[in-house]
């Protein structure tokens, strides 16, 4: 049994992972393991994965039910203490903001007036309407 990384180029054979407890298989014209350089292999030779395919197998069913209890119970724990705060951070975030469309908020305050501005603006806006209207009288 030869040991190999993911990744690499290697000839045809049957290519087994611990850390994932599943077998590979290279065809015959050779390939490349699948994985980054963290993943391992080793080489096995076919007798020796007719033996371990159901042994690997057999260890997965027998550990079914004990991962199903364990999700089971993780999920009741998170319901009881952290999936609450989730739940409301992503209810808040449903919420709207409390505005009214067509409203205008930039309007200033209530109560605010610009008097002096308005004046200022108007007084100005008249002298360049009579300016206009002089051009124009001399353009005809």
């Amino acid at each position: 049994m030869t040991r190999h990384t993911g990744g690499s180029k290697v000839e045809s054979g049957y290519y087994w992972s611990p850390r994932r407890w599943g077998v590979e298989v290279v065809p015959p014209e050779g390939g490349r393991l699948p994985g980054d350089a963290t993943a391992k292999y080793l080489k096995l030779p076919f007798p020796v994965v007719l033996a371990v395919v159901p042994l690997a197998g057999l260890v997965f069913l027998m550990f079914l039910p004990f991962i199903g209890f364990y999700l089971f119970a993780n999920a009741i724990v998170k319901k009881l203490t952290g999936g609450v705060k989730r739940g409301a951070t992503e209810l808040a975030s449903t919420v709207s903001p409390g505005w009214t469309p067509g409203e205008a908020h930039l309007t200033g305050k209530p109560g605010e007036e610009g008097r002096a501005d308005e004046a200022k603006a108007t007084a100005e806006l008249e002298r360049l309407e009579k300016e206009i209207a002089a051009r124009k009288e001399e353009k005809k």
